[in-house]
């Protein structure tokens, strides 16, 4: 059967989107791979409470900048900022020590199996069953854990220790306001009721598009990408918007800076349409060219290093990449 036109972009646009998805994906999965073990450990062990938001501005991160992250992860959610200790986060690792306990013989971590989860995530239950001698097949070898009047079922299909969670939808659980739901709990349902805006990250996206590359001379563009619900903004010069402030420089192998680059440019959204562009993103283009050493910079590992800051909220990122040039 042939297409029409329209069927025939919408199909090439599909294949475009698939295609930067998986690239995407690919590039976090080798940035969480060379993580060093502490940063790995870390990454690990908040599985269950990380964005995907968060864990995409971790990875990126250079490592001098992750200790700030997540001491700031931590901070965003202490359930009492007021006191000295992080309440969350006791609370938090208290769960994963207790899971490991209860939750043994499934030849992993007992907070990395099915009940550790949910333990983890909603605490101890009100009242769990465990029913191993019920004539009914369905029934053997399965446990049922009670949050209030909510079920949240298990069960072990060959009766051998390994259980499943069987109760997908956890809507119900996670709003319920229930007395002995300690403060993870609490926070969660804070967290999923709050408004886009006050929970998305300040956070870009950032890639090279060469231009030209000989052996006298390199070209190309550097295009960032900022959503805008991420954007804190104020009221300057006499309009809602705000300044932001980047600093780039590409180093060789031997960490030499080969180009460097500062500016700062406004963001603002577009009057009457602001509401609609505020769904989208910011795009900035930024022109390199190099002329010396450009031998260097195609024989061995470069990296181009990035500092991008909001001058009205002063939240900064920083960001480095591999970049290779090659004829």
């Amino acid at each position: 059967m042939s297409m029409n036109p329209k069927q025939r972009v919408w199909l090439k646009e599909a294949g475009l989107l698939l295609v930067t998805a998986l690239l995407f994906g690919c590039r976090l999965y080798h940035l969480e791979r060379q993580l060093s073990p502490p940063y790995a450990d870390f990454l690990s062990k908040v599985r269950y409470i990380i964005t995907s938001a968060e864990r995409k501005i971790f990875l990126e991160l250079p490592d001098p900048e992750k200790d700030g992250f997540i001491e700031d992860f931590w901070k965003r959610r202490d359930s009492i900022p007021e006191s000295d200790e992080n309440e969350f986060k006791t609370e938090y690792f208290a769960r994963i020590k207790e899971a490991d306990r209860l939750f043994i013989g499934e030849g992993r971590p007992g907070w990395l199996t099915d009940r550790g989860r949910i333990y983890v995530l909603f605490g101890p239950p009100l009242d769990r069953i465990i029913d191993n001698s019920a004539r009914s097949e369905a029934e053997r070898c399965r446990e049922v854990w009670y949050y209030g009047d909510f079920p949240v079922v298990f069960r072990d299909p060959n009766c051998s220790g390994q259980f499943q969670l069987v109760t997908y939808d956890l809507t119900a659980l996670r709003t319920l306001n229930l007395i002995y739901m300690h403060e993870l709990a609490l926070a969660q349902v804070d967290a999923q009721r709050a408004s886009p805006e006050q929970t998305t990250l300040f956070d870009f996206d950032w890639r090279v598009r060469k231009t030209l590359v000989d052996p006298e001379r390199i070209e190309g563009v550097i295009v960032i990408s900022i959503p805008y619900a991420g954007i804190r903004m104020g009221w300057i010069r006499d309009s809602f918007r705000t300044d932001m402030e980047v600093e780039l420089e590409l180093r060789d192998a031997e960490k030499r800076a080969i180009w460097e680059h500062r500016e700062t440019f406004e963001v603002e959204p577009e009057g009457d349409k602001a509401e609609e562009t505020r769904r989208g993103s910011f795009r900035r283009e930024i022109p390199f060219v190099v002329e010396v050493g450009t031998d260097r910079l195609r024989r061995g590992k470069n990296t181009l290093h990035i500092r991008l800051m909001n001058m009205t909220s002063g939240e900064e990122l920083r960001k480095e990449m591999a970049v290779e040039f090659s004829p």
